[in-house]
């Protein structure tokens, strides 16, 4: 029996690793698992030994954690492009986002606002911050818990607004995707793989990872609402 290749990931490309593991599965290639937690949540497991074979992160943690020596040096790719992209409960009106304008107006008009912990959160914060809107929105921010999508909050009452991945967000029951921030308020996130140097089986670990940069691989993640990085 083929062994396992174990990989860990965030969950913003939980989904389309799903889908790729199966079809790299089908088309004749050992078993792939990833294991999606948290992105802080993930990279720390990395720090403290955790073992498996392939890494999927924000492209920002995984140059750390390769500079830091937990990646293979040279293995760690870009493979995807995540847009940042705002949602409402399902039954809400859904507001216009053609404009800096536009996107102004549904943040000061948001009870709540939901946001994660992963880069997406922390670019949020950041671009409210340039909007001038930091002390204003201050008390109106709720924070996702690792590893929650931002979206579950507008489910549960917590939240009347949802920034986050584009992918987390997109096949919530109950979520409606308003869109894309426009313009120079966008907020996009490049996601890398990479080879862990706890892996027991380098050698197959990095042709999972050619394949997830293949053009099967684009279109996969295409239907999950990312591009590939270069494209």
């Amino acid at each position: 029996m083929d062994q396992e290749i174990v990989g860990l990931s965030s969950m913003a490309t939980r989904p389309v690793l799903a889908d790729l593991s199966g079809q790299y599965r089908r088309a004749g290639g050992p078993p792939v698992r990833f294991e999606a937690a948290g992105g802080v949540e993930v990279a720390r497991r990395v720090r403290e030994g955790a073992g498996a074979d392939l890494l999927v992160l924000a492209d920002g943690a995984m140059r750390a954690l390769e500079r830091e020596g937990h990646l293979v040096a040279g293995t760690v790719r870009p493979l995807w492009i995540s847009q940042v992209v705002a949602a409402v409960p399902e039954g809400a009106p859904v507001p216009e986002l053609g404009s800096a304008s536009d996107l102004r107006s549904v943040l000061e008009a948001a009870e709540r606002i939901a946001y994660s912990t992963g880069p997406s959160g922390t670019a949020l914060v950041g671009l409210i911050g340039r909007l001038g809107l930091a002390d204003v929105l201050a008390d109106r921010l709720v924070q996702a818990p690792p590893g929650v999508p931002a979206g579950s909050l507008l489910n549960s009452g917590r939240a009347d607004l949802a920034f986050q991945q584009h992918s987390e967000l997109m096949d919530l029951p109950g979520v409606v995707v308003v869109g894309a921030l426009p313009g120079d308020t966008a907020i996009s996130s490049t996601f890398s793989g990479g080879v862990l140097v706890s892996a027991s089986r380098p050698d197959a670990a990095l042709d999972v990872l050619a394949f997830l940069g293949s053009a099967t691989a684009s279109e996969a993640a295409r239907s999950r609402g990312m591009r590939a990085a270069g494209a």
